[in-house]
């Protein structure tokens, strides 16, 4: 919602402001350290609570109360945010003389939502696949930690799809990619046997 010009958002109903955010993630974790003067971002505490705020946010008044009440924190390396992604929020301006800011910016998105970016889902849970399987194996990680690593990669819901060739077997809807990988790791699959699936399940959502 927050990528749309004001005349696009002001056609959504007010239904689809109080869902949006609820959709998506948002954060960050520092490469570097960012004390306040390189500028990290800077926030307006509670103004997620603000059911108009996509379209205030636009408004050269509120952009000024935004400067006369925002907050800021100073970030280490390695530190991670995470906000909601209605809260109004902006970059700070880099006034230090020597830190050049480096961070990943990150949207963790719903199952049900559509993310901003393309994401090849397949090369990512063949590539993870052989790992995870050699970290259960060696006791390194447990079930909880796989499955986190599974539901960061592999796509978590069944459309969209071709039904003819992807029907719902044994549900309502088509295995998920996820799904998958979990019977996979739980069976002991090979790598191969795996891709080769995961590939196969790729082709069949194809129209």
């Amino acid at each position: 919602m927050g990528f749309q010009t004001a005349l696009e958002i002001e056609r959504f109903p007010a239904h689809a402001h109080r869902l949006s955010p609820m959709l998506t993630l948002q954060g960050a974790v520092a490469h570097c350290d960012m004390p306040l003067e390189s500028g990290p971002t800077l926030y307006l505490p509670f103004s997620q609570t603000y059911l108009p705020g996509y379209l205030a946010a636009l408004r050269e008044d509120f952009r000024a109360y935004f400067e006369a009440h925002r907050i800021q924190l100073p970030l280490s390396i390695g530190d991670a945010v995470f906000f909601n992604p209605a809260l109004l929020h902006a970059a700070g301006p880099n006034r230090s003389k020597d830190v050049k800011r480096i961070g990943n910016l990150l949207q963790i998105s719903s199952a049900y939502g559509r993310a901003m970016e393309s994401v090849d889902r397949l090369k990512m849970s063949v590539s993870l696949y052989p790992a995870l399987k050699r970290l259960i194996a060696e006791g390194a990680i447990g079930a909880e930690e796989a499955d986190n690593a599974i539901a960061a990669s592999a796509e978590g819901y069944s459309f969209p799809t071709n039904l003819d060739r992807d029907p719902a077997i044994g549900g309502l809807a088509p295995q998920r990619q996820q799904a998958m990988m979990r019977q996979a790791l739980a069976e002991g699959w090979t790598p191969q046997a795996f891709a080769k699936a995961a590939e196969a399940q790729a082709w069949r959502k194809l129209t």
